[in-house]
């Protein structure tokens, strides 16, 4: 098959352009990426050469009266980025930059985003030019998952597990099953099917039998690729750092939180209640009808929400197919564009895209997302109280530190609708926020002096993700069950926030202007920003892959900020303006000199401005952002 037919033509025609002379490639190898868990082809080991068009057989069948409710597995997982993840033109452009900042970094980006490609040995180099299998591009597929191994032995796993098992610690590559991320994904070498229903009686899969797993129903199923550390750097206890590890050599342990935490996911759901005693949800945000009880647990149980449906056909036939307990295969998250952009790049025959399809996903996505939080709104005397809850089993946002953010945007309405006011203004011509005035919440990371001298890049908050070794901030709102022991054992402490154990919320005080009538509240989320895909952008000399993924990102609307929640409230007026203690009409010096003069317990003085009892910067915040 003819590869122009399924990359797009701009990427094939890629140009090689001089590297930036002060920028030195990192001499990393394919030992320094390494990690455990089934290699590529293994001896015996039958490669991924099953098209998604076999499954599409029997495992692909809409209903037309309703296509936003439809159960077929490919229907559903075709609109998803698990799907598409090779496709995804952000990521390809992340690829080459990795590549260009440490030797062959991408070979440790291609495990998780085409495992089928990785597995049968075609992604040594890390160049994604090496994947020219057609079947390479389908991302994580149905071959894929339904060939994963638990890694801890089970009386309740197939019995041919044991083997497998036994085979990776004969050959010293068996892995930690307490560190089970970092792509160390144990796979079935011959190709048997497996999935999380034990009463399947029609089979059509070319093994004996289709073999019962439970271990798909559990979130460690998800843990291989969503809980991601950088084993170039090893933490230094005595220098309280994350240090380049030496050279062409694998990291000196399996322990995922000695190495830079890039994305804690997974060990983020491992420390809340969702994992321990689940969580109530009486109105079903996340379940579907298929979970009766609304307790959710597992990752599947709000990214594959059950319901009732069929998941086959037969002769025709789904009724034969149709259950209570359908695993919905969309797999929805927190990217709000790519899929769009990746229907504009590929042609619908391989990507299972529509106009459509892409609708539905960005839909989900966007429901996803507001079930994600709560936000409440209240007025206290001169002040918007705002507190956002987060809902979901992990940090909010989680996921990967490059570009994504959730903030406030408050807009104040005098008597006559108009803005007389505004709080995390967005520009949605240019893509750019006014962080300044408001509460964002976001992971940055970061490269050290030392890393920075030596690869020749600027120290500081960076989008070179694989030479990060600092988190610069991270105040990303934790889940229900947090507590900062937990967190910090993880590496995944709040950095530049302070939340009490328990504590799953942020508070964030307004000061309210005088002439406010109304307060109209938003809480936006935001998959990229135009800072990121700058980046890629102007930061790759090696191929026109980061300006495909710009440009694409342009064309889909520059990544438009999504709406989680949105309150409109009537306010109580205000006759002075907070942070003016002496009543000139103007809040200046003389007033910050009288606030700092009673810095400190001061129940009732003009200087505590929140009134919570103590002069300090609560109301130093609340008199600057009313200066002047």
């Amino acid at each position: 098959m003819n590869l122009a037919r399924i990359l797009p033509v701009a990427v094939m025609l890629s140009c090689v352009w001089p590297a930036l002379a002060e920028q030195v490639q990192v001499p990393t190898t394919h030992e320094d990426f390494f990690q455990p868990g089934t290699q590529p082809e293994p001896a015996g080991m039958q490669a991924f050469e099953v098209s998604i068009f076999t499954c599409t057989n029997c495992h692909r069948f809409e209903d037309d009266d309703n296509p936003d409710e439809m159960t077929a597995p490919y229907e559903n997982w075709s609109l998803s980025m698990m799907a598409q993840s090779v496709r995804d033109p952000v990521w390809q452009a992340a690829v080459t930059i990795a590549n260009q900042d440490a030797a062959g970094a991408g070979e440790y980006c291609i495990r998780c985003h085409a495992p089928m490609g990785w597995g049968s040995g075609r992604s040594t180099t890390g160049n994604l030019d090496d994947l020219w299998v057609p079947d390479d591009t389908d991302g994580v597929s149905c071959n894929f998952c339904h060939r994963m191994v638990d890694p801890v032995l089970s009386a309740e796993n197939p019995v041919e597990d044991a083997d497998i098992l036994q085979a990776l610690v004969d050959a010293g590559t068996y892995p930690d099953p307490a560190h089970p991320g970092n792509g160390r994904f144990i796979f079935d070498p011959i190709d048997t099917r497996r999935g999380p229903l034990g009463d399947v009686v029609i089979n059509m899969h070319g093994a004996s039998q289709i073999l019962y797993s439970p271990f798909h129903s559990e979130a460690a199923a998800c843990a291989s690729c969503h809980d991601l550390a950088n084993p170039v750097f090893t933490w230094d206890d005595t220098t309280q750092a994350y240090e380049l590890n030496a050279m062409d050599a694998a990291h000196p342990t399996q322990n995922v939180y000695e190495m830079f935490p890039e994305q804690r996911t997974f060990s983020e759901w491992l420390n809340s209640d969702f994992a321990s005693t689940g969580v109530a949800f009486p109105d079903g945000r996340f379940g579907g009808d298929g979970h009766p009880d609304g307790v959710m647990r597992s990752c599947q149980d709000c990214h594959m929400p059950k319901t009732h449906g069929a998941n086959c056909v037969w002769w025709s036939n789904p009724d034969i197919g149709t259950r209570d307990d359908i695993d919905i295969h969309a797999f929805s998250g927190g990217n709000t564009w790519v899929i769009g952009a990746v229907h504009d790049l590929y042609e619908p025959y391989y990507t299972g895209l529509s106009d459509e399809a892409v609708n539905i996903s960005m839909q989900r996505t966007a429901d996803m997302l507001a079930a994600a939080s709560d936000m409440d709104v209240s007025q206290s005397d001169s002040q918007l109280d705002i507190r956002v809850t987060n809902w979901s089993g992990h940090k909010l946002p989680t996921g990967m530190p490059e570009g994504r953010r959730m903030w406030l945007n408050v807009q104040y309405l005098d008597g006559d609708g108009l803005v007389i006011e505004e709080r995390g203004g967005y520009d949605w011509a240019t893509a750019t926020l006014d962080e300044a005035s408001t509460q964002v919440w976001q992971c940055k990371q970061g490269v050290s002096q030392s890393v920075a001298d030596a690869a020749g890049v600027d120290a500081g908050p960076s989008f070179h993700l694989v030479l990060c070794n600092e988190i610069v901030m991270d105040n990303r709102i934790p889940p229900v069950g947090f507590t900062n022991a937990g967190f910090e054992a993880i590496h995944a402490a709040p950095v530049g926030a302070t939340y009490a154990d328990g504590q799953h919320w942020s508070d964030t005080i307004f000061s309210i202007p005088v002439g406010a009538e109304q307060a109209v509240v938003t809480l936006y989320f935001q998959t990229t920003t135009r800072e990121m895909m700058e980046f890629l952008r102007d930061a790759n000399v090696t191929d026109t892959r980061g300006q495909i993924a710009y440009d694409a990102w342009v064309a889909r609307g520059m990544s438009a900020p999504v709406i989680m929640d949105l309150t409109a409230i009537s306010l109580d007026p205000v006759t002075g303006i907070p942070g003016d203690l002496d009543g000139d009409g103007v809040v200046g010096v003389d007033d910050l000199l009288n606030l700092l003069g009673a810095w400190g317990p001061c129940s009732g003085c003009p200087a505590d401005i929140n009134g919570d009892g103590t002069v300090g910067v609560d109301d130093l915040l609340i008199m600057l952002a009313n200066f002047g």
